[in-house]
Parts: structure tokens; sequence; C-alpha cells
């Protein structure tokens, strides 16, 4: 969870992140009212309403998935656009134009000719000494920030909840994008088992099987030492012991990989609390109550904290970090009900954060939706980042 010292940055990235949605919802609306016969061409259609569902689902922080055309349901989303858009935005210049005039007639109103000062556009006050920009001024300028630090987020998730219902694909399109899904996840699933099995074969056959024949070789050339000298019998036998620990430790190091041993000795929330104890940031931890938790998804989630636990130490530069797990209802792809668990993990860093580079945090993506889970990131440059996982645990 965040601090209430980060709050004001949330606050401020949030009404930065709102007005610019609201804008770009602006000059959509005038291209979508401009261009409307173009749009009547399916592809063209199908293309400008992608684009501002994939923008919808990016201020909602929601993933979302390619789908089939729909021509109907594109034609609703512009009517929708240009009723909605025009207004939403127009409100959001306004907000944002009045600020910037406010701020102007603060510090410039001695500028003006005396005959015609400045008028505060809310409270209808001209601004012609210094007294009156100080105080009438700064309360139209406080009233004007709240309004837009309140109105403007909250426009435009309503905005964009509005354009994600209307463009969000028939339960038919539902269907055959989740066995699309079911198929590329399954396939992952196999591939990534394959390489697992293979990494463990290698790992056994290069390490602990090489070093159990070495300490074969070296026990049988100690026995046949042993009438003859032996001191250098003596000398092998504490070097195939010394061998026989290194070969345990490569041992356990494989199993570790197959399952923590730490979660079938102290379930997930001591393995976590564990964890938490050697990040490399001072980190603290929040289980609730969590119930009985398949082995599977204990594993991901373990996983997934360690993966990101590691990243906020490497590259976020934060000087905190938390890590929170509950188990609730939600519904992950709004496909099925039943218990979820999910995993926060948040930091006060840099931000920047994101799965497509290639990370560990694409990796935490794979696994979560090999079972039917989902990652969400949140991590606008400058921070905070906050990434959720959740996992299916009925």
């Amino acid at each position: 969870m965040i601090g209430d010292e980060a709050r004001p940055r949330l606050v401020l990235i949030r009404t930065g992140r709102g007005a610019r949605y609201l804008l770009g919802t602006l000059v959509t609306a005038i291209v979508t009212l401009v261009a409307a016969p173009l749009l009547c061409v399916p592809s063209l259609a199908t293309a400008w309403a992608e684009r501002h569902r994939r923008h919808a689902g990016a201020l909602l922080e929601r993933p979302v998935r390619p789908r089939p055309p729909a021509l109907v349901r594109e034609l609703a989303w512009f009517v929708i656009q240009v009723v909605g858009g025009l207004p939403a935005g127009a409100f959001a210049l306004l907000c944002l134009g009045n600020l910037l005039l406010t701020l102007a007639a603060a510090v410039g109103w001695w500028a003006f000719p005396s005959s015609d000062p400045p008028r505060l556009l809310l409270l209808d006050v001209p601004v012609d000494s210094w007294a009156s920009a100080l105080t009438v001024n700064l309360a139209q300028l406080l009233l004007l920030t709240a309004l837009t630090a309140t109105a403007l987020p909250l426009l435009a998730r309503a905005h964009a909840r509005c354009c994600l219902a209307v463009l969000a694909p028939s339960p038919v399109q539902r269907m055959a994008a989740r066995v699309t899904e079911l198929t590329r996840t399954r396939t992952d699933v196999l591939q990534a088992h394959g390489a697992e099995l293979r990494r463990i074969e290698r790992d056994l056959h290069d390490g602990t099987q090489a070093r159990l024949v070495a300490i074969a070789i070296r026990l049988a050339v100690a026995g046949q030492s042993l009438p003859q000298d032996p001191e250098t019998a003596a000398a092998l036998v504490g070097q195939a012991r010394a061998e026989t620990e290194e070969a345990m430790t490569e041992l356990r190091s494989v199993i570790r990989t197959i399952y923590p041993p730490v979660l079938a000795d102290q379930g997930l929330a001591g393995a976590l609390r564990t964890l938490t104890t050697r990040a490399g940031v001072p980190t603290r931890i929040d289980v609730g109550d969590l119930g009985e938790v398949p082995a599977a998804v204990e594993a991901v989630a373990y996983f997934a904290v360690t993966e990101t636990l590691a990243n906020i130490a490497r590259h976020s530069r934060a000087t905190r970090a938390t890590v929170r797990v509950t188990r609730g209802t939600q519904v992950p792809h709004d496909t099925h009900g039943g218990a979820v668990l999910a995993v926060e993990v948040s930091d006060d860093g840099t931000g920047g954060a994101d799965a497509s580079r290639g990370s560990g945090l694409d990796g935490i993506g794979r696994r979560a939706a090999a079972l039917d889970g989902t990652m969400k990131i949140s991590s606008p440059p400058g921070g905070p980042t906050i990434i959720t996982v959740e996992l299916p645990c009925a």
C-alpha cells in the first residue's frame, strides 16, 4: 500500500492521466465527426475504434485483447464518442484553461488596463490589486484545482468504461477469444514444462551426477590405496566428503526450482514473510486469511513475489516496498466466479515497469495465465509501481 506522503503525487498522476485522456477524447470526437464518411469503411472504423479502446483500457488498467470487427458496435461507439466525448473533452479543456488564466491573472494583473482588469471566471470579481490577486484569486485557484483533481479522473474513467462496454465483444466472440487464449496458454504451459524438464535434467546430469561419479571414483581409488598408502586414502576420502556436501547443495538448489521447500514447511504466508526479510529494500508484508490454497497457486504466488522484489531491488531505486496478499471473490477474465488469491506488490521507485521488454514480469504473466489468472501493472514514469497478480484458487 502507498503511504500518505505519496498520495499527493498519486492524485497529480491520476489528474494528469485523466486530463490527457479527455483532451485526446476531444480530438478523437472532432475527427470522428469531421471524417464520419470515411469511417463507414469497415476496416477504418475497426482500426479507429480499437485505437480508442486501447486507450480506455490503459486508463482503467485493464487488459484489452484483440477482438473481431463488429460494425454495429463501432457505429454505436461513434455516436457515443461524439455525443459524450465532445462535452467531456470541452469540460477538461475549460478546467485546464481556467487554471492557466487564473495563474496568469494572479501574477500579471498589473499589465492590464486599469479600466479593464481581468475578472475571475467563477467569482466574477475584478483582479486589480495584489490584495485581490492573493485572496479572492487564490480562492478561485484552489476551487478550480479541487474541481479539476476531482472531476477529470472520474469523468475520464466513466467515459472509458462506457467505451469498453460498447466495444466489448459479443458472447460468441468472447467464447471464441477464450478458446483461443486457452489454446495459447496450454501451448505455453507445455513448452515451459518441456523446457523446465530439460533444465532439470541438464542440471542433474552436468552437476549432481558428475559430482557423484567423481565421488565414486575417489572412493574406489581410496579403497585400493588404503593397504599401501593410508594417508593418501584418507585424503581422498576427505575430498569425497567435501564433494558430497557440494553435491547436496546443488541438489537442494535444483529441488528449490521445482517447488520451494519453504512453502511445504511454512505455507505461503510464512514463506513470503521469510522472503521479505531477505529483500533488497525494506519491505512490509500484509497477509490476510488465505484459507486452503492449492500448491500450484502457492508456487506461482511465491514466484511472483520473488521476481517482483528482485526487480525492485535491481531496477526501481525504491526505498521501500509493500507486499499484500488477500483472498477474495474477484472474477479473472470475467468468465467465472469463485475464490481468487490476489497478490499486490508496490514500491515507491521510479516507475516505468513494462512486461513487454522481456523482464521477469513477462514470466510472471505467463505463469499466471497458465492458471487462468491475470497480471496488472500500474507503473507511470516517476512511480509508484503497483503489480497485481490474481489467481483462481477455488
